[in-house]
């Protein structure tokens, strides 16, 4: 392989560098979007245990912005807890929206990696073709005109072999985001309905 990569030159070094920085990347959205890293199954009753109680003060809710992604915006909702409730919703909303952003970042660099690589790995192609052409004399030898060319079409599936990784992973963590999203906002609406339908304690 790597003898390969050496034939190839320096059209792979792009495709190489792609290739890295899309593993980086799917490790670590991997990481971050974890299910129970964003939505802890727990937290949502926790909160509304703590609510009940009448046992939320400034400190206790700087520790639930800072537990999970979906604690940051349940914190919103509390802070505004004496305020109409459209007023807290705004804030769920305006906090939500910091929370998406941050769900689906580096999103989008991993889906340009997948759809840029297949082009870069055509660009080697063509740039290998055109070498070996250019080299060709008459009467050379067609077995290394043959090799040649092998040698230059391994850039286009070293293309491919990024970018098929690279979109599967994109559209399944934008997936995972969407539905992390819809998770939140449904806790979201629960802690709403709870603090508006009585005072707290």
């Amino acid at each position: 392989m790597f003898s390969i990569v050496l034939a190839i030159g320096w059209p792979i070094w792009p495709l190489l560098l792609a290739s890295v920085e899309a593993l980086a990347l799917i490790i670590e959205r991997g990481v971050v979007l974890r299910r129970r890293k964003v939505v802890p199954p727990d937290l949502l009753p926790d909160v509304l245990a703590t609510w009940a109680r009448g046992q939320f003060d400034e400190r206790a809710l700087i520790a639930l912005a800072q537990a999970a992604p979906v604690g940051r915006v349940l914190a919103a909702v509390l802070r505004n807890a004496q305020a109409p409730r459209a007023v807290a919703t705004e804030a769920a909303a305006s906090a939500g929206a910091h929370v998406a952003h941050r769900l689906s970042r580096y999103l989008s660099l991993l889906g340009s990696i997948g759809s840029v690589a297949p082009l870069l790995g055509l660009f080697g192609t063509v740039v290998g073709m055109i070498e070996i052409f250019a080299s060709q004399q008459a009467g050379s030898n067609p077995q290394q005109l043959a090799h040649g060319i092998s040698i230059a079409l391994y850039c286009t599936a070293f293309g491919i072999l990024v970018a098929v990784p690279a979109v599967l992973f994109y559209r399944y963590y934008k997936s995972r985001v969407e539905d992390l999203l819809v998770e939140m906002e449904d806790q979201t609406q629960r802690l709403l309905d709870t603090v508006f339908a009585r005072p707290a304690a």
